[in-house]
């Protein structure tokens, strides 16, 4: 049955009845049931959008052959930018379906899907995505709007914004080390035994492109890390003698050409500090720098460096030396205008202000107990951290800790004693929620948060208890 049906056809194929109105009020029969708005709120729909041809239109009522009730949903959401409550009691597939024939998935994605309605105090553990076959995830990535792809081993599976459709890829790797979601389709990949960084369509399942870096030896170049800004890609390569390393920068927005390589190291005998490849990439924004950091276990114990970059230049704008309480993992925050880490020794929490920093490791501030020491049984190993928003999320086993700092009164506070910035802990989600196997990943997309566990061939999905 074709969509419209009517006693008149215009030549935009829509079908009408006579109406005598010609006011700013638009009617609009759906299904047998009569709907009347405003050109202005159809046009909210874009140029695009099937209520344009509407909204455009002359004086007659147009008849469409779909759900009232569903469009009722998305003439709410027209209206006011969200859905109305009601929309729970409806299957999201069936909001998706009609929104497309509508062309305003774009909204309904904005309103689902949103960053900004993003809650870490609510968030809960909702639901679970299962993954076919019997590998655990290696790494998992997300898009701004909640797409999400994780890599378990040497498959590749992708969910859309709503988690609703489903697609794995079988990829050339044994195991997927680092994955970087460029699209809720694209996708760049690595491995750290397996040459090249590859950029993979997941929709079509095949491989775009490969980039290699061209080390002095010629030997093969693996990936270490994969990080992005708006306008470049970042992949930190090691070759495959490991013997050599650097960061390659490439342009998103002219197919991938190779813009600069910097912090590139040939070792020679025990130089260790330029044997440490990067094994993370950050792009802090606020500073339009990048951080890069790796570290390694030695005979003195764990070692590290976390450098700034400023890839205009090629140089490094700051430099810390781990040596005391090495990072397990770091993470910058750009809102909160700090770097965060967690000591692989004691397990602690750890902030450096952005506007404070040098190679001393007096630059860090211990925020839970400083006075901890650490036993030898690297109380941190394992732990992942990451800013998001205004807030930090650190895994200690199963559970998840969030940092947030407190607010204080200007009056009261010295603006150059960074000590006094105070953060406050608590733990993540309902008493059932708590523990499991220890958390390998996690991530953020869109109003909600990811998380991969040992051992287990599922995502879990935590979402606002006010979420839809």
């Amino acid at each position: 049955m074709p969509p419209f049906a009517g006693s008149n056809t215009s030549s935009n194929g829509v079908h009408r009845h006579d109406s005598n109105s010609n006011s700013n009020i638009v009617t609009i029969d759906v299904g047998g049931q009569i709907f009347q708005t405003t050109k202005q709120t159809l046009s909210l729909a874009g140029s695009k959008s099937f209520f344009s041809k509407i909204s455009n239109s002359d004086s007659m009522i147009p008849f469409i052959d779909r759900d009232p009730e569903l469009f009722s949903i998305l003439l709410s959401l027209l209206r006011t930018g969200n859905l109305p409550s009601k929309a729970k009691s409806f299957n999201i597939q069936d909001l998706i379906f009609e929104s497309q024939f509508y062309g305003i998935e774009n909204l309904l994605v904005n309103s689902q899907s949103n960053p900004s309605q993003f809650d870490a105090f609510n968030l809960e553990k909702s639901s679970l995505l299962p993954l076919n076959g019997r590998d655990s995830p290696t790494s998992i990535s997300t898009t701004p709007y909640g797409s999400l792809h994780i890599a378990h081993g040497s498959k590749v599976t992708s969910f859309d914004w709503s988690l609703q459709r489903k697609s794995t890829i079988l990829t050339q790797f044994t195991a997927i080390d680092s994955l970087f979601a460029l699209s809720p389709t694209i996708a760049a990949a690595g491995a750290t035994d397996f040459s090249g960084l590859q950029i993979l369509d997941l929709e079509k399942g095949f491989v775009k492109e490969t980039l290699n870096w061209e080390n002095v030896t010629k030997s093969g170049s693996t990936v270490q890390a994969i990080s992005a800004s708006p306008d470049h890609l970042f992949t930190s390569f090691e070759s495959s003698r490991r013997n050599s390393n650097c960061i390659m920068v490439y342009d998103l927005n002219d197919n991938l050409r190779p813009v600069t390589k910097i912090g590139h190291y040939e070792i020679y005998g025990a130089d260790l500090d330029s044997a440490i490849p990067s094994t993370k990439l950050q792009w802090v924004s606020s500073h339009n720098l990048l951080m890069s950091s790796g570290s390694h276990s030695g005979p003195s114990g764990v070692l590290g460096n976390i450098k700034f970059w400023d890839i205009r230049s090629g140089n490094v704008v700051c430099e810390l030396k781990e040596k005391v309480d090495c990072f397990a993992d770091v993470t910058a925050s750009n809102v909160l205008g700090g770097m965060f880490k967690v000591g692989v020794n004691t397990g602690e929490i750890f902030f450096a202000d952005l506007r404070n920093m040098d190679s001393d490791s007096n630059s860090w501030i211990c925020l839970g107990d400083g006075r901890k020491v650490a036993n030898g049984k690297k109380e941190g190993f394992g732990c992942k951290i990451e800013s998001h928003g205004n807030q930090v999320f650190c895994s200690k086993g199963g559970n998840l800790e969030l940092w947030s700092e407190v607010a204080m009164n200007r009056a009261e506070r010295d603006e150059s004693d960074l000590s006094e910035r105070i953060f406050r802990k608590n733990l993540m989600g309902r008493a059932k929620d708590m523990g499991g196997n220890r958390i390998t990943n996690f991530h953020f997309g869109g109003s909600k948060m990811f998380i991969t566990r040992k051992d287990q061939q599922c995502v879990e999905v935590w979402s606002s208890v006010c979420g839809f």
